[in-house]
């Protein structure tokens, strides 16, 4: 089971799908900005797919306040 920080101050954590913009895979945690949250799996993988360059799809958790006060999202796993 994955642990993760929680941030009583965000009104929704949960694992979500989304699409992640990040030139490292062996990141744990994105800014909100880097982080497209989407409906499902299959969407995830073809706006990554979509996307060229450095779009990932991915499960994340979040958000949740950073120790330097920034929205963050953690990962859960890629979907490659």
């Amino acid at each position: 089971m994955t642990h993760f920080p929680v941030d009583s101050d965000s009104a929704i954590q949960e694992e979500i799908f989304a699409v992640v913009q990040s030139p490292r895979s062996n990141r744990k945690r994105f800014p909100e900005g880097c982080v497209t949250p989407v409906a499902s799996e299959d969407q995830a993988r073809s706006q990554a797919l979509g996307q060229p360059g450095k779009s990932k799809a991915a499960v994340v958790y979040g958000p949740s306040y950073s120790s330097e006060g920034m929205r963050v999202f953690h990962l859960v796993r890629w979907l490659d």
